[in-house]
């Protein structure tokens, strides 16, 4: 059976976490919630419901997705698969095997739960978010022919693929920069449709001006560094 490691960034999510934590499925090997130098319970939260809990000072999405990688390489028995999802409980734990079926299943490199329209809960997408998700994909499709619709955080991969993207960005790009480099090195990838609910406090991204600016310009950051590579 293969092994699934859940890696969970999270900046004061006590609130959520533990609900996150939860509603994870059983055919997860082992859930590792970061704790990216919260200033509220969310790492109390987290120790309550009996899984890994991890601490990164420097803030940062991330960093504290990088922190969960370094984690890893540290224990003996190393995933097949990691899936990363938000701790704010906008995702939809449950659907896990959805997001690591076509792995399973199909050998599928990369899987992006793709947050479609039909099933997001009205107000859960800002506009800026929406604005900026379709601009980054569009120039993705334009650039290097990706059939990418979404950057949803609610993702799988295959851990040695990951660990060969060596990713690097420490702040919002983390999302794009996996793709472009996954589309860089050709990987097989799809999108599944996925539910998206209204997050539980507010976000640290699109709820701040300063927020949804830094991360647009980080994304297409990315997208430009990698299309003058071509």
């Amino acid at each position: 059976m293969a092994r699934i490691s859940v890696i969970i960034p999270a900046y004061n999510e006590e609130a959520s976490i533990a609900k996150v934590v939860r509603d994870i499925p059983d055919i997860a090997s082992e859930v590792i919630v970061v704790d990216n130098n919260s200033s509220d319970k969310t790492s109390v939260n987290a120790r309550s419901t009996g899984t890994t809990v991890l601490f990164e000072e420097r803030p940062g999405y991330g960093y504290a997705c990088l922190k969960g990688l370094a984690y890893l390489e540290t224990v003996e028995l190393k995933p097949d698969i990691v899936v990363f999802l938000d701790g704010d409980y906008s995702d939809y734990p449950e659907e896990l095997p959805k997001i690591v079926s076509p792995i399973l299943e199909k050998d599928i490199d990369l899987v992006i739960g793709a947050r479609d329209k039909r099933l997001r809960e009205a107000g859960s997408m800002t506009t800026p978010q929406i604005f900026g998700n379709r601009l980054a994909t569009f120039l993705m499709k334009m650039f290097f022919s990706s059939r990418f619709t979404d950057l949803g955080p609610f993702r799988a991969i295959k851990y040695d693929k990951l660990l060969a993207l060596e990713m690097e960005d420490k702040t919002y790009g983390w999302t794009v920069e996996m793709q472009l480099k996954a589309l860089r090195k050709k990987y097989s990838y799809v999108e599944v449709p996925v539910r998206y609910r209204n997050r539980i406090g507010v976000s640290k991204v699109s709820g701040t001006l300063k927020g949804a600016i830094f991360a647009g310009i980080k994304i297409l950051g990315w997208i430009f560094k990698y299309s003058l590579k071509k």
